[in-house]
């Protein structure tokens, strides 16, 4: 019998209790997902329990942020938004959609029109009942000359139009087997028909805005008309904006705070000892990125693109910045655990040998300008740092040139030509591929643009028959790999923290603080 099989006979037993159960699966290295497994099969599951304030302690905060969901760039912003607002679907717990707003859905072939069928008896904050009308109006907001994160995937949208008070027709001008995915972004939250009241949104979510000081906190207040059974469990959540690391990391072990996302990795064994904190970790398709403007200077030249790539040592940054939880990136933002992964690319390795090379082949000279903040991850200076040794080895010089945190998504994402920075991925490969790569994307941070990089992701997403569709995306893969402006060192697990008097904050592979929705879905234990 292994130590954790003689814990769970002992809690099935009835000899030890759930708290002491946790602590003893916490320090044999076992997550919190496997052990509330175990203790839902040993029929000590926590139920849910209403009321308390949940304090959250969270990165990705700036002055810039708005609640308007056409801006949400960051963690805080996504957070906040899907307390207040719903979406029409969820990226389920096994990254498949399913039903919120919208309680059924249906193609017809060809994938190129969609209905969708709306939850009746809903209501907003203000007492509205949802309709189709809301939905439209909500949905068009990322369309056209939108600037929302979303308005790429919704390019393919040539109308949204009701049909009934409760039902929608969504058409294509091509088919998108993956629409429902599309669905679930966090930017596509439904507000009232015409809502423009960006400083305090009405939505159909869970809770309603109490305060917001960009940058700084926000509160939520429970919403006692919310139409979902199981959840909404809180009278408030209290976030506070924490973007350094340390202490975002003191906030919790002193008990300043219940919750925190962005672990630092490595003190996770040390976290995994205390008896009243709890790890939340899942693999996922987070990935840091050093992207490149492939239509600017130097980084228009593929030898220059290939020399940092072979110059950058990806299981030092692995092992240092993440402490190995995750695993090296391909230059791809397809992770290994997606069906799509292509498994058959050669893995890029550091080799300094090879990145003299093509930077002689370049006839690469000058200094490379790195712009990097933290404020894109904890430890994205670290790594500049890091791939600035490396690649010196090789004769290549980078100049690490450091960001303030505050304003960097606004005043220097997308627009210096190589920046840190990280993406969160995405529950379908084309979404992913659609977003950050499609000629034109408004999120396309490295400026690629193929006419047959385009073309291959058209036929992927019209494509119902898988083995097709595989064919499709690795060869979008390969191309990235080959000849791509984007260096991806890294996947890294999602890994939060949170008091073990938290409950209802599980782990998903889609994006931590369960995916956003930890505010909805905790509850506090008494």
């Amino acid at each position: 019998m292994t130590e954790l099989e003689y814990w769970t006979q002992q809690i099935t037993q009835g000899r030890i209790g759930r708290r002491d159960f946790m602590g003893r699966a916490a320090a044999l290295g076992v997550g919190t997902a496997l052990a509330s497994t175990l203790l839902a099969q040993a029929g000590m599951a926590d139920e849910p329990q209403k009321g308390g304030t949940l304090r959250l302690g969270m990165a990705g905060g700036s002055t810039t942020d708005s609640l308007d969901v056409t801006t949400y760039t960051d963690s805080v912003a996504l957070q906040v938004g899907f307390s207040l607002m719903n979406s029409l679907i969820e990226n389920g717990a096994d990254n498949k959609p399913v039903a919120k707003l919208a309680e059924s859905w249906e193609a017809k072939p060809g994938a190129a029109e969609w209905v969708f069928n709306l939850r009746k008896g809903v209501t907003f904050h203000n007492g509205k009942t949802l309709d189709a009308d809301d939905v439209v109006y909500s949905l068009n907001l990322h369309r056209g000359e939108s600037k929302s994160g979303a308005a790429g995937p919704m390019k393919s949208i040539t109308d949204i139009k009701k049909i009934d008070a409760n039902q929608i027709q969504v058409t294509l001008s091509s088919g998108d087997a993956d629409l429902p995915y599309v669905m679930s972004d966090y930017h596509l939250l439904i507000v009232p028909n015409g809502f423009k009241d960006w400083a305090k949104p009405i939505g159909t979510g869970a809770f309603m805005l109490e305060a917001w000081d960009p940058g700084v906190r926000a509160v939520v207040k429970h919403n006692p008309n919310f139409w979902m059974q199981g959840r909404g469990n809180l009278d408030a959540v209290e976030t506070t904006v924490i973007n350094d690391t340390n202490a975002r990391m003191n906030a919790l072990v002193t008990g300043q705070v219940d919750v925190i996302h962005r672990v630092d990795k490595k003190t996770i064994g040390l976290l995994k000892k205390a008896p009243n904190l709890e790890i939340v970790q899942a693999p996922g398709g987070w990935h840091t990125i050093l992207s490149m403007f492939t239509d600017t200077p130097p980084f228009d030249n593929a030898d220059v693109r290939l020399a940092l790539k072979y110059g950058i040592d990806r299981e030092k940054v692995l092992q240092a910045l993440f402490a190995g939880y995750g695993s090296v990136g391909n230059d791809h933002p397809i992770p290994r655990g997606d069906p799509f992964y292509n498994s058959e690319l050669p893995q890029t390795k550091y080799d300094p040998d090879k990145a003299a090379f093509h930077m002689k082949k370049a006839a690469g000279t000058a200094p490379i300008v790195l712009s990097a903040s933290d404020a894109a991850f904890g430890g994205a200076v670290d790594m500049a740092t890091l791939f600035q040794a490396t690649a010196a080895k090789a004769g290549v010089n980078i100049v690490v040139k450091k960001e303030p945190a505050d304003g960097f998504w606004n005043n220097v994402w997308l627009k210096a030509p190589f920046v840190t920075s990280y993406w969160a991925g995405r529950p379908a490969a084309t979404q992913m591929l659609g977003v950050a790569y499609k000629g034109g994307a408004d999120w396309n941070d490295t400026h690629w643009n193929r006419p047959e990089f385009d073309k291959l992701l058209a036929d992927a997403r019209a494509e119902l028959d898988e083995s097709k569709r595989k064919a499709y995306i690795w060869e979008m893969q390969k191309e990235l790999h080959e000849n791509g402006g984007a260096l991806i060192p890294v996947f890294s697990d999602w890994v939060d923290a949170h008091s073990n008097k938290v409950g209802g904050h599980t782990p998903h592979n889609g994006f931590d603080m369960d995916n956003g929705l930890v505010a909805e879905k905790a509850w506090l234990k008494a």
